[in-house]
Protein backbone atom coordinates (compact mmCIF):
# COMPACT_ATOMS: atom_id res chain seq x y z
CA UNK A 1 0.00 0.00 0.00
CA UNK A 2 3.12 2.60 0.88
CA UNK A 3 4.77 1.62 -2.43
CA UNK A 4 0.77 2.29 -4.52
CA UNK A 5 0.72 5.94 -2.83
CA UNK A 6 4.32 6.53 -3.71
CA UNK A 7 3.91 6.02 -7.48
CA UNK A 8 0.16 7.82 -6.90
CA UNK A 9 2.08 10.98 -5.49
CA UNK A 10 4.76 11.23 -8.55
CA UNK A 11 1.98 12.97 -10.10
CA UNK A 12 -0.88 15.64 -9.76
CA UNK A 13 -4.24 13.70 -8.99
CA UNK A 14 -5.41 14.79 -12.47
CA UNK A 15 -2.91 13.51 -14.31
CA UNK A 16 -3.23 10.09 -12.97
CA UNK A 17 -7.09 10.80 -13.87
CA UNK A 18 -6.48 11.43 -16.99
CA UNK A 19 -3.78 8.66 -17.72
CA UNK A 20 -6.18 5.92 -16.66
CA UNK A 21 -8.78 7.27 -18.78
CA UNK A 22 -6.18 6.85 -21.49
CA UNK A 23 -5.84 3.67 -21.09
CA UNK A 24 -9.35 2.85 -21.26
CA UNK A 25 -10.34 4.79 -23.28
CA UNK A 26 -7.73 3.65 -26.55
CA UNK A 27 -9.03 0.42 -25.12
CA UNK A 28 -12.48 0.93 -26.16
CA UNK A 29 -10.73 2.63 -29.53
CA UNK A 30 -8.45 -0.07 -30.75
CA UNK A 31 -11.26 -2.77 -29.79
CA UNK A 32 -12.98 -1.67 -32.73
CA UNK A 33 -11.52 1.50 -35.23
CA UNK A 34 -8.89 -0.55 -36.37
CA UNK A 35 -11.43 -3.44 -37.40
CA UNK A 36 -13.40 -0.91 -39.21
CA UNK A 37 -11.99 -1.58 -42.53
CA UNK A 38 -12.42 -5.19 -42.56
CA UNK A 39 -16.27 -4.38 -41.21
CA UNK A 40 -16.47 -1.91 -44.42
CA UNK A 41 -14.98 -4.40 -46.74
CA UNK A 42 -16.50 -7.63 -45.80
CA UNK A 43 -19.79 -6.79 -44.13
CA UNK A 44 -20.32 -3.99 -46.01
CA UNK A 45 -19.24 -4.52 -49.51
CA UNK A 46 -17.33 -1.18 -50.00
CA UNK A 47 -14.34 -1.06 -52.28
CA UNK A 48 -11.12 -0.31 -50.93
CA UNK A 49 -10.93 3.33 -52.46
CA UNK A 50 -14.10 4.10 -50.91
CA UNK A 51 -12.84 2.75 -47.32
CA UNK A 52 -10.16 4.92 -47.43
CA UNK A 53 -11.98 7.97 -48.07
CA UNK A 54 -14.14 7.09 -45.30
CA UNK A 55 -11.33 6.79 -42.65
CA UNK A 56 -9.40 9.87 -44.30
CA UNK A 57 -12.03 11.69 -43.34
CA UNK A 58 -12.16 11.10 -40.02
CA UNK A 59 -8.47 12.67 -40.28
CA UNK A 60 -9.33 15.21 -41.92
CA UNK A 61 -11.54 16.84 -39.89
CA UNK A 62 -9.74 16.04 -37.11
CA UNK A 63 -6.96 17.92 -37.99
CA UNK A 64 -8.26 21.29 -39.21
CA UNK A 65 -10.93 21.16 -36.05
CA UNK A 66 -7.43 20.31 -33.71
CA UNK A 67 -6.39 24.31 -33.82
CA UNK A 68 -9.31 25.47 -32.82
CA UNK A 69 -9.95 23.02 -29.84
CA UNK A 70 -6.83 24.05 -28.25
CA UNK A 71 -6.80 27.64 -28.95
CA UNK A 72 -10.20 27.06 -27.11
CA UNK A 73 -8.96 25.55 -24.31
CA UNK A 74 -6.60 28.71 -23.89
CA UNK A 75 -9.50 30.87 -24.07
CA UNK A 76 -12.27 29.07 -21.41
CA UNK A 77 -10.47 26.24 -20.17
CA UNK A 78 -8.93 22.78 -20.54
CA UNK A 79 -11.80 20.85 -18.85
CA UNK A 80 -15.09 22.32 -20.26
CA UNK A 81 -13.14 21.22 -23.97
CA UNK A 82 -12.43 17.75 -22.40
CA UNK A 83 -15.75 17.30 -20.89
CA UNK A 84 -17.79 18.02 -23.93
CA UNK A 85 -15.73 16.56 -26.55
CA UNK A 86 -15.72 13.10 -24.92
CA UNK A 87 -18.93 12.63 -24.72
CA UNK A 88 -19.87 14.10 -28.16
CA UNK A 89 -17.21 11.60 -28.76
CA UNK A 90 -19.18 8.59 -26.96
CA UNK A 91 -22.30 9.70 -28.83
CA UNK A 92 -20.57 9.12 -32.41
CA UNK A 93 -19.75 5.24 -30.84
CA UNK A 94 -23.34 4.97 -30.31
CA UNK A 95 -25.13 5.88 -33.51
CA UNK A 96 -21.96 4.25 -35.47
CA UNK A 97 -23.69 0.56 -34.57
CA UNK A 98 -27.11 2.21 -36.20
CA UNK A 99 -25.37 3.63 -39.47
CA UNK A 100 -25.80 1.49 -42.93
CA UNK A 101 -25.28 4.07 -45.37
CA UNK A 102 -22.00 5.18 -46.91
CA UNK A 103 -23.07 9.18 -46.68
CA UNK A 104 -23.54 8.15 -42.42
CA UNK A 105 -20.06 6.48 -42.10
CA UNK A 106 -19.01 9.72 -43.79
CA UNK A 107 -20.68 12.16 -41.06
CA UNK A 108 -19.88 9.60 -38.32
CA UNK A 109 -16.16 9.33 -39.09
CA UNK A 110 -15.86 12.86 -39.41
CA UNK A 111 -17.31 13.53 -36.35
CA UNK A 112 -14.97 10.61 -34.63
CA UNK A 113 -12.23 12.73 -35.93
CA UNK A 114 -13.74 16.35 -34.69
CA UNK A 115 -13.87 14.13 -31.00
CA UNK A 116 -10.60 12.81 -30.91
CA UNK A 117 -8.45 15.38 -31.89
CA UNK A 118 -10.56 18.45 -29.88
CA UNK A 119 -10.06 15.90 -26.62
CA UNK A 120 -6.46 14.84 -27.30
CA UNK A 121 -4.92 18.17 -27.55
CA UNK A 122 -6.46 19.66 -24.80
CA UNK A 123 -5.39 16.51 -22.74
CA UNK A 124 -1.90 17.09 -23.32
CA UNK A 125 -1.88 20.91 -22.95
CA UNK A 126 -3.38 20.22 -19.03
CA UNK A 127 -0.73 17.46 -18.46
CA UNK A 128 2.02 20.10 -19.23
CA UNK A 129 -0.34 22.42 -17.39
CA UNK A 130 0.08 20.95 -13.80
CA UNK A 131 2.96 18.91 -14.17
CA UNK A 132 6.18 20.55 -13.39
CA UNK A 133 9.36 20.83 -16.30
CA UNK A 134 11.56 18.12 -14.70
CA UNK A 135 8.64 15.70 -14.95
CA UNK A 136 7.14 16.14 -18.25
CA UNK A 137 8.71 13.38 -20.02
CA UNK A 138 8.11 10.96 -17.20
CA UNK A 139 4.20 12.16 -17.22
CA UNK A 140 4.32 11.85 -21.30
CA UNK A 141 5.63 8.52 -20.35
CA UNK A 142 3.46 7.30 -18.18
CA UNK A 143 0.43 8.37 -20.34
CA UNK A 144 1.84 6.25 -23.28
CA UNK A 145 2.29 3.64 -21.54
CA UNK A 146 -1.41 3.92 -21.23
CA UNK A 147 -1.88 4.30 -24.51
CA UNK A 148 -0.45 1.07 -25.24
CA UNK A 149 -1.39 -1.16 -22.69
CA UNK A 150 -4.69 -0.08 -24.22
CA UNK A 151 -4.14 -0.71 -27.18
CA UNK A 152 -2.39 -4.25 -26.36
CA UNK A 153 -5.81 -5.26 -24.50
CA UNK A 154 -7.83 -3.55 -26.87
CA UNK A 155 -7.49 -5.71 -30.19
CA UNK A 156 -7.81 -8.69 -28.18
CA UNK A 157 -11.53 -7.64 -26.76
CA UNK A 158 -12.11 -6.88 -30.14
CA UNK A 159 -11.60 -10.22 -31.62
CA UNK A 160 -12.87 -11.79 -29.14
CA UNK A 161 -16.28 -10.11 -29.54
CA UNK A 162 -16.24 -10.15 -33.19
CA UNK A 163 -15.53 -6.71 -34.17
CA UNK A 164 -14.71 -7.52 -37.97
CA UNK A 165 -18.80 -8.54 -37.92
CA UNK A 166 -20.31 -7.11 -35.02
CA UNK A 167 -21.55 -3.85 -34.17
CA UNK A 168 -21.64 -4.36 -29.94
CA UNK A 169 -18.07 -3.38 -29.38
CA UNK A 170 -18.97 0.66 -30.88
CA UNK A 171 -21.63 0.64 -27.87
CA UNK A 172 -19.04 -0.74 -25.46
CA UNK A 173 -16.92 1.91 -26.60
CA UNK A 174 -19.02 4.84 -26.26
CA UNK A 175 -20.07 3.33 -22.81
CA UNK A 176 -16.34 3.66 -22.00
CA UNK A 177 -16.00 7.14 -23.45
CA UNK A 178 -19.12 8.26 -21.53
CA UNK A 179 -17.65 7.37 -18.12
CA UNK A 180 -14.51 8.78 -19.25
CA UNK A 181 -16.22 11.91 -19.89
CA UNK A 182 -18.04 12.37 -16.43
CA UNK A 183 -14.71 11.55 -14.77
CA UNK A 184 -13.02 14.39 -16.31
CA UNK A 185 -16.17 16.32 -15.27
CA UNK A 186 -15.71 15.00 -11.52
CA UNK A 187 -11.79 16.04 -11.62
CA UNK A 188 -12.72 19.36 -12.64
CA UNK A 189 -15.43 19.79 -10.36
CA UNK A 190 -12.68 19.01 -7.03
CA UNK A 191 -9.61 20.31 -8.64
CA UNK A 192 -10.51 23.23 -10.54
CA UNK A 193 -9.06 24.75 -13.83
CA UNK A 194 -5.44 25.03 -13.30
CA UNK A 195 -3.91 28.63 -13.31
CA UNK A 196 -1.56 29.46 -15.77
CA UNK A 197 1.02 32.45 -16.39
CA UNK A 198 -0.60 34.63 -18.95
CA UNK A 199 -3.90 33.06 -18.76
CA UNK A 200 -5.62 36.17 -18.15
CA UNK A 201 -4.39 37.53 -21.17
CA UNK A 202 -6.74 38.36 -24.03
CA UNK A 203 -5.04 37.08 -27.14
CA UNK A 204 -6.94 37.60 -30.23
CA UNK A 205 -7.55 34.20 -32.59
CA UNK A 206 -5.05 36.31 -35.40
CA UNK A 207 -2.67 36.71 -32.82
CA UNK A 208 -2.20 32.91 -31.85
CA UNK A 209 -2.17 32.14 -35.51
CA UNK A 210 0.48 34.96 -36.22
CA UNK A 211 2.66 33.47 -33.22
CA UNK A 212 2.10 29.66 -33.45
CA UNK A 213 2.61 29.54 -37.05
CA UNK A 214 5.88 32.27 -36.96
CA UNK A 215 7.69 29.75 -35.17
CA UNK A 216 10.22 28.39 -37.38
CA UNK A 217 11.33 25.40 -35.71
CA UNK A 218 8.06 24.11 -34.59
CA UNK A 219 7.27 25.10 -38.37
CA UNK A 220 9.56 22.27 -39.69
CA UNK A 221 8.72 20.09 -36.95
CA UNK A 222 5.08 20.10 -38.07
CA UNK A 223 6.04 19.34 -42.05
CA UNK A 224 7.86 16.32 -40.56
CA UNK A 225 5.55 15.00 -38.06
CA UNK A 226 3.09 15.71 -41.51
CA UNK A 227 5.01 12.06 -43.24
CA UNK A 228 5.43 10.59 -39.86
CA UNK A 229 2.04 10.62 -38.87
CA UNK A 230 1.06 9.83 -42.27
CA UNK A 231 3.37 6.00 -42.15
CA UNK A 232 1.36 5.87 -38.28
CA UNK A 233 -2.04 5.64 -40.23
CA UNK A 234 -1.34 2.70 -42.53
CA UNK A 235 -1.21 0.85 -38.97
CA UNK A 236 -4.58 0.99 -38.73
CA UNK A 237 -5.53 1.56 -42.35
CA UNK A 238 -3.74 0.05 -45.12
CA UNK A 239 -2.02 -2.43 -43.61
CA UNK A 240 -5.53 -3.86 -42.06
CA UNK A 241 -6.72 -3.88 -45.77
CA UNK A 242 -3.88 -5.43 -47.26
CA UNK A 243 -3.58 -7.92 -44.86
CA UNK A 244 -7.22 -8.70 -45.16
CA UNK A 245 -7.31 -9.42 -48.41
CA UNK A 246 -3.80 -10.13 -49.95
CA UNK A 247 -2.94 -12.98 -51.70
CA UNK A 248 -0.83 -15.23 -49.43
CA UNK A 249 -2.39 -14.48 -46.21
CA UNK A 250 -5.00 -17.32 -45.41
CA UNK A 251 -5.86 -15.58 -41.78
CA UNK A 252 -5.09 -11.80 -42.37
CA UNK A 253 -7.50 -10.72 -39.51
CA UNK A 254 -5.74 -12.87 -37.18
CA UNK A 255 -2.16 -12.00 -38.38
CA UNK A 256 -3.04 -8.20 -38.25
CA UNK A 257 -4.09 -9.29 -34.81
CA UNK A 258 -0.61 -10.41 -33.43
CA UNK A 259 0.77 -7.07 -35.26
CA UNK A 260 -1.05 -4.77 -33.27
CA UNK A 261 -0.21 -6.98 -30.26
CA UNK A 262 3.44 -6.70 -31.26
CA UNK A 263 3.18 -3.22 -31.65
CA UNK A 264 1.79 -2.25 -27.97
CA UNK A 265 3.90 -4.69 -26.14
CA UNK A 266 6.96 -3.70 -28.16
CA UNK A 267 6.19 -0.38 -26.83
CA UNK A 268 5.71 -1.62 -23.30
CA UNK A 269 8.95 -3.33 -23.21
CA UNK A 270 10.75 -0.48 -25.06
CA UNK A 271 9.34 2.46 -24.55
CA UNK A 272 12.01 3.11 -21.37
CA UNK A 273 15.23 1.42 -22.70
CA UNK A 274 14.71 3.21 -25.92
CA UNK A 275 14.68 6.89 -23.95
CA UNK A 276 17.26 6.05 -21.37
CA UNK A 277 19.40 5.02 -24.51
CA UNK A 278 18.58 7.94 -26.10
CA UNK A 279 18.88 10.18 -23.43
CA UNK A 280 22.39 12.01 -24.24
CA UNK A 281 20.75 12.54 -27.91
CA UNK A 282 19.44 15.94 -28.51
CA UNK A 283 15.12 15.74 -29.01
CA UNK A 284 15.31 16.74 -33.03
CA UNK A 285 18.35 13.99 -33.45
CA UNK A 286 15.45 11.20 -31.89
CA UNK A 287 12.95 12.56 -33.80
CA UNK A 288 14.96 11.89 -37.22
CA UNK A 289 16.36 8.70 -36.15
CA UNK A 290 12.32 8.12 -35.28
CA UNK A 291 11.36 9.15 -38.97
CA UNK A 292 13.98 6.65 -40.59
CA UNK A 293 12.53 3.83 -38.70
CA UNK A 294 9.12 4.35 -39.24
CA UNK A 295 9.60 4.06 -43.04
CA UNK A 296 11.93 1.05 -42.74
CA UNK A 297 9.31 -0.72 -40.50
CA UNK A 298 6.50 0.08 -42.75
CA UNK A 299 8.18 -0.67 -45.84
CA UNK A 300 8.90 -4.61 -44.18
CA UNK A 301 4.70 -5.04 -44.57
CA UNK A 302 5.30 -5.21 -48.20
CA UNK A 303 8.30 -7.28 -48.42
CA UNK A 304 7.80 -9.99 -46.47
CA UNK A 305 4.68 -12.75 -45.51
CA UNK A 306 6.10 -14.38 -43.09
CA UNK A 307 4.80 -14.01 -39.72
CA UNK A 308 8.40 -13.66 -37.76
CA UNK A 309 9.56 -11.13 -40.52
CA UNK A 310 6.20 -8.70 -40.21
CA UNK A 311 6.49 -9.18 -36.35
CA UNK A 312 10.03 -7.74 -36.92
CA UNK A 313 9.17 -5.18 -39.07
CA UNK A 314 6.54 -3.93 -36.90
CA UNK A 315 9.46 -4.02 -33.75
CA UNK A 316 11.31 -1.72 -36.33
CA UNK A 317 8.38 0.96 -36.80
CA UNK A 318 7.25 0.60 -33.17
CA UNK A 319 10.87 1.72 -31.91
CA UNK A 320 11.06 4.49 -34.25
CA UNK A 321 6.99 5.80 -32.72
CA UNK A 322 8.98 5.57 -29.34
CA UNK A 323 11.38 8.09 -30.74
CA UNK A 324 8.81 10.58 -32.99
CA UNK A 325 6.03 10.38 -30.48
CA UNK A 326 7.18 10.99 -27.20
CA UNK A 327 10.18 13.27 -27.40
CA UNK A 328 7.16 15.12 -29.91
CA UNK A 329 5.07 15.84 -27.25
CA UNK A 330 7.86 17.28 -24.66
CA UNK A 331 9.05 19.16 -27.55
CA UNK A 332 5.70 21.07 -27.98
CA UNK A 333 5.39 21.61 -24.43
CA UNK A 334 8.99 23.13 -24.10
CA UNK A 335 8.08 25.68 -27.37
CA UNK A 336 4.98 26.86 -26.24
CA UNK A 337 4.32 29.98 -24.21
CA UNK A 338 1.75 28.88 -20.77
CA UNK A 339 -0.51 31.42 -22.45
CA UNK A 340 -0.71 29.52 -25.67
CA UNK A 341 0.20 26.14 -24.84
CA UNK A 342 -3.35 24.62 -26.24
CA UNK A 343 -3.04 26.48 -29.50
CA UNK A 344 0.67 24.98 -29.71
CA UNK A 345 -0.83 21.85 -29.13
CA UNK A 346 -3.43 22.05 -31.46
CA UNK A 347 -1.30 23.06 -34.06
CA UNK A 348 0.65 19.82 -33.26
CA UNK A 349 -2.34 17.99 -34.59
CA UNK A 350 -2.39 19.35 -38.18
CA UNK A 351 0.31 16.87 -39.32
CA UNK A 352 -3.00 14.69 -38.96
CA UNK A 353 -3.24 15.91 -42.47
CA UNK A 354 -0.57 12.91 -43.04
CA UNK A 355 -3.26 10.50 -41.24
CA UNK A 356 -5.70 12.06 -43.60
CA UNK A 357 -3.70 11.35 -46.42
CA UNK A 358 -2.59 7.98 -45.38
CA UNK A 359 -5.60 6.04 -45.58
CA UNK A 360 -6.38 7.54 -48.92
CA UNK A 361 -3.10 6.85 -50.57
CA UNK A 362 -3.02 3.29 -49.26
CA UNK A 363 -6.31 2.79 -50.59
CA UNK A 364 -5.94 4.44 -53.91
CA UNK A 365 -2.19 2.52 -54.41
CA UNK A 366 -4.06 -0.84 -53.50
CA UNK A 367 -6.83 -0.52 -55.66
CA UNK A 368 -4.50 0.55 -58.85
CA UNK A 369 -1.56 -1.89 -58.01
CA UNK A 370 -3.61 -4.42 -56.47
CA UNK A 371 -3.09 -6.29 -53.22
CA UNK A 372 -0.74 -8.84 -54.59
CA UNK A 373 1.84 -5.96 -55.15
CA UNK A 374 3.15 -5.16 -51.69
CA UNK A 375 6.54 -4.67 -51.86
CA UNK A 376 5.92 -1.63 -54.78
CA UNK A 377 2.85 -0.84 -52.58
CA UNK A 378 4.92 -0.53 -49.26
CA UNK A 379 8.16 0.71 -51.34
CA UNK A 380 6.36 4.03 -52.16
CA UNK A 381 5.12 4.91 -49.01
CA UNK A 382 8.47 4.39 -47.07
CA UNK A 383 9.97 7.39 -49.88
CA UNK A 384 6.43 9.69 -48.88
CA UNK A 385 7.54 8.83 -44.98
CA UNK A 386 11.49 9.63 -45.48
CA UNK A 387 10.68 12.99 -46.56
CA UNK A 388 10.30 13.74 -42.99
CA UNK A 389 13.80 13.39 -42.63
CA UNK A 390 15.03 16.58 -43.89
CA UNK A 391 12.56 18.14 -41.95
CA UNK A 392 13.67 17.07 -38.61
CA UNK A 393 17.50 17.98 -40.06
CA UNK A 394 16.48 21.69 -40.84
CA UNK A 395 14.89 22.11 -37.25
CA UNK A 396 17.87 21.14 -35.82
CA UNK A 397 19.99 23.32 -37.54
CA UNK A 398 17.55 26.30 -36.72
CA UNK A 399 17.25 25.64 -32.98
CA UNK A 400 20.71 26.04 -32.47
CA UNK A 401 20.70 29.16 -34.53
CA UNK A 402 17.63 30.77 -32.45
CA UNK A 403 18.73 29.25 -28.87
Amino acid sequence: MEMLGKIFSRFHPVAWGVIIGTFFARAGFYMTMPYLAIYLHEVKGLSPELIGTILATSFLVGTLASFFGGTLSDRVGRFPVMVVSMLGWAGVFALFSLADAVWAFLVLSALSGLGRNVFEPTARALLTDITPCEQQLSVFNARYFAINLGAALGPLAGVMLGSAHSTLPLLITAGIYAVYGVGVAVLWKVYGEPKRQGSGERVSFAETVRVVFQDKVFGLILLGNLFVYSAYAHIETTLAQYLGSAPGFVDGVQIYTYLLLTNTISVVLLQYPVIHFTKKWSALRALTTGGVLFAAGLWGFGLFDHLFLLILAMIVMTIGEILCFIIGDVIIGQLAPENLRGAYFGAGGFPFLGQSAGPWAGGLLLGWLGFGQGPLVFGILMLLTLLAVPCFVGAQRRYRQEF
